[in-house]
């Protein structure tokens, strides 16, 4: 066996999906992980472009050439291909080689296991808790000084001699107002209200209504609803409002193009893992849109408070949805690509 045959055996049998690209991103080589990984055939793949088969990548394909500038490796461990309209998750390390006197490129892509993926999820949910402690905190040393400085231009409207000069005591009192309620959705409910068993499509169905209302016939709702899913014990002002503040900035965004889309898909999962704690049985709802998906750059603090991607956004909307969800043990994910947002909202039941 020559030293050629042995390396394609080698990468014909590993279990990293490996591929070779000339240094235009043209595959010339695909091991069968990565046949499986692509769902492609090596024939398809070879002298095709990598962008043929990726939908949407989290990174810039065109940095992917940079090992054959620099001569050095490099490696990102979060990176997402969308593939046949679904995210993967991997770790991907690029190498520059030579073969026939060339310079290419070998890829080697690895899914990120589950540990992992759970790992960076729970890390996640620690920052977003943290940031939330954070404003709640700073919120409350804010309504102190508010309470009073409004106390002090109430009393001293009543002591001025002119009635005229109300109209700036008015000012600060309607100013300590807007930031009061300001500081009071900053704040948001701490702790759910009263809790009842309830259909969740008929929450659903309020928020589609309302939603439609606003947003008139040029938006269209689907509906995928599992009719096996059993009722839920929650508090269901609470969860119809997570679920119109999702929805309403989908419909906010979609607004601004044609064919705009939204898809409530629901679904029963058995064994759901939510922040680490494993649950028998959990209702997962979908609101799905074909808008032009969240920048890549705000997707990992989207529920942080004050920060929004659309023009005009308080940035609580989101943030809001998930401490309502955090109060019933759930959780939010969201998946974004142009053309397809998801956000996913996992409640045990």
């Amino acid at each position: 066996m020559t030293d050629s045959e042995l390396t394609k055996t080698i990468l014909d049998n590993t279990v990293t999906a490996t591929l070779m690209l000339d240094e235009g991103l043209t595959v010339k080589y695909a091991n069968p992980a990565a046949e499986q990984l692509f769902s492609q055939s090596s024939k398809r793949l070879i002298d095709a472009h990598l962008s043929q088969f990726i939908q949407h990548a989290s990174l810039d394909l065109a940095l992917l050439s940079q090992p054959l500038q620099s001569g050095q490796s490099i490696t990102d461990s979060d990176v997402t291909f969308v593939v046949d309209g679904k995210p993967l998750l991997l770790e991907v390390t690029v190498s520059p080689l030579s073969w026939n006197k060339q310079l290419m490129l070998l890829i080697e892509m690895r899914k990120i296991g589950q540990q992992k993926r759970l790992s960076q999820e729970l890390n996640q949910h620690a920052q977003q808790q943290a940031a939330k402690l954070l404003v709640r905190g700073l919120a409350h040393e804010i309504k102190n000084p508010l309470g009073g400085l409004r106390g002090a231009a109430q009393l001293l409207a009543k002591m001025l001699p002119d009635p005229s000069l109300n109209e700036y005591t008015n000012i600060i009192i309607e100013q300590a107002d807007r930031l009061r309620a300001l500081v009071d959705r900053l704040l948001g409910p701490q702790k759910p209200g009263k809790k009842t068993e309830e259909n969740l499509h008929l929450i659903l169905e309020k928020v589609r209504q309302l939603v439609e209302l606003e947003a008139g016939t040029d938006l269209i709702i689907e509906r995928d609803y599992d009719p096996s899913l059993p009722h839920l014990v929650m508090d269901t002002d609470q969860i119809e409002q997570a679920l119109l503040n999702i929805v309403s900035n989908a419909a906010q965004i979609l607004s601004k193009q044609d064919n705009g889309q939204i898809i409530f898909r629901t679904r029963t999962v058995h064994q759901a893992n939510i922040h680490g704690c494993r649950h028998k049985l959990a209702a997962r709802i979908e609101i799905i849109d074909n808008g032009p998906g969240i920048p890549s750059d705000l997707q990992d603090t989207l529920f942080y408070p004050m920060v929004s991607g659309r023009e005009g956004g308080t940035g609580l909307g989101l943030s809001i949805s998930q401490n309502l969800i955090d109060q019933h043990n759930g959780k939010i994910d969201v998946e974004s690509w142009p053309g397809r947002t998801i956000f996913t909202i996992y409640l045990p039941i």
